[in-house]
């Protein structure tokens, strides 16, 4: 009877389903963040190589 008892413990024990959700909902999570670095990167790449011209063909004078 308590092997009984143990199996049906068991059974209706959803400590695992919880953990199994949380690791999927961590992936999903992590994927979309690598998702967009990789789309930012580019534009980011762009807009640092547009400034660091723009800086390079300018020059600084003293005011006073």
């Amino acid at each position: 009877m308590k092997l009984f008892k143990l199996a049906k413990t068991f059974r209706n024990d959803e400590d695992g389903a919880v953990t199994v959700d949380g690791v999927v909902l961590t992936a999903a999570i992590v994927g979309l963040g690598i998702a967009v670095l990789a789309s930012v990167t580019s534009g980011t790449k762009t807009v640092t190589e547009n400034v660091s011209g723009h800086l390079a063909g300018t020059s600084v004078t003293k005011a006073f």
